[in-house]
């Protein structure tokens, strides 16, 4: 996920927010404002009922960082590269170069950042206690107990047994090693994601249609996403699966066309492109080296008045970093660069000649393979 509020690094990861995490700020500090601690019985002005809620809302998101960081701390410990952590509208995400290597890593992973949000309960309650027993005002004790109570709703709710939550991770990593095959625990986790996503979808129909509760509409939405993204892990791991054992010459498309850069786009539109079935081209410079690509849709957003004098060099994208690899590289590197929105993944130099290119529609096709590589699956356990 991209981070829209770069935060600085912990222990060397990056960690930031989502633009929406402003939004979801927001909402917390409107919601303690207007709802909860005005239920403290505290006679204060309305401006310290926002100040208080602005700040347990801070607070909150501290405690769902920590969350995340502890998944990160503790993959790092396990030999597992940490990516980045980001904070966004429905929690945040940790994102790791590859998986654990073994189950008792991946259950280890997953089971840290629910444990950190219980910590973080327990420190909200004792500081709540205390508190308590020094009579501190009723608005600084009602703004701890909900702390308290929200970071144990969020341990538990992260431990329901369907990717993409934690309790997922851990149902992976416990039948992974019952059953001996990682490919097994996949499906059993993406499938319980999927159905744990439309129970909570629902679920908060029900809320909202029935007894016309506001909450319901927060269930549909977090349903919604978990379905989503179960579907969007299993599509991932189907990846995977297709690329194991893969070298780039297997899924490269091969001598593809490329553009000089120092043409203009209306020369490269009649030359190459209306007469070629790519979609996305592999820019080089004079010494034929790769130096960018442009798509259908780069072309087409150059006005019709400006294709005459636009040089391809001028609205081509850049290559991402370790783009240009050999033919026998380990094709299973490209999960690290599938990200939206990048169309042209790898250009495939041999002898220091463009062989082939590897772009988002070859993997997609790797994807729809892969079941057809696959033999017969086993039998589901329960």
């Amino acid at each position: 996920m991209k981070q829209s509020l770069p935060l600085g690094r912990v222990a060397g990861v990056p960690v930031g927010a989502h633009w929406s995490t402003v939004v979801v700020l927001l909402l917390i500090t409107g919601l303690l404002a207007l709802e909860v601690l005005p239920r403290s019985g505290a006679r204060v002005g309305t401006g310290l009922y926002w100040v208080t809620g602005a700040v347990a809302a801070v607070l909150f998101l501290a405690a769902l960082l920590a969350h995340e960081l502890a998944h990160a701390l503790t993959a790092r410990r396990r030999g597992v590269e940490v990516r980045s952590v980001t904070l966004f509208a429905l929690g945040g995400v940790t994102e790791f170069d590859a998986p654990a290597a073994t189950p008792k890593a991946e259950f280890v992973i997953a089971a840290a950042g629910p444990l950190a949000s219980l910590a973080a309960g327990v420190l909200f309650w004792a500081a709540a206690l205390a508190a308590s027993l020094a009579s501190a005002p009723l608005l600084v004790l009602m703004a701890l107990s909900w702390l308290a109570g929200i970071n144990a709703l969020l341990a538990a709710f992260n431990l329901l047994p369907g990717a993409p939550l934690d309790g997922g991770r851990v149902l992976h990593a416990v039948l992974w090693w019952r059953y001996g095959e990682r490919d097994r625990a996949d499906r059993a986790t993406t499938r319980a994601g999927e159905r744990l996503g439309l129970g909570l979808v629902v679920a908060g129909l029900a809320l909202s249609l029935l007894w016309a509760r506001l909450e319901g509409l927060w269930l549909v939405l977090v349903g919604w996403f978990l379905s989503t993204a179960a579907r969007g892990e299993a599509a991932a791991n189907d990846l995977r699966d297709g690329l194991r054992g893969m070298r780039l010459r297997d899924v490269m498309t091969p001598d593809p066309r490329t553009a000089a850069e120092w043409l203009t786009v209306e020369e490269f539109v009649a030359r190459s492109v209306l007469d070629s079935r790519q979609t996305v081209f592999a820019t080089v410079d004079f010494d034929g080296r790769p130096s960018g690509y442009v798509s259908l849709e780069t072309l087409r957003d150059v006005p019709p008045e400006r294709r005459a004098t636009t040089r391809l060099r001028e609205v081509a994208r850049p290559l991402a970093e370790h783009a240009v690899a050999e033919p026998d590289a380990d094709a299973s590197d490209l999960l690290k660069a599938a990200l939206p929105g990048r169309e042209l993944l790898r250009v495939v130099m041999d002898s220091g000649r463009i062989v082939g290119m590897v772009t988002s529609t070859d993997l997609s096709r790797v994807m729809r393979q892969a079941p057809l590589r696959r033999g017969p699956l086993p039998p589901q356990g329960p």
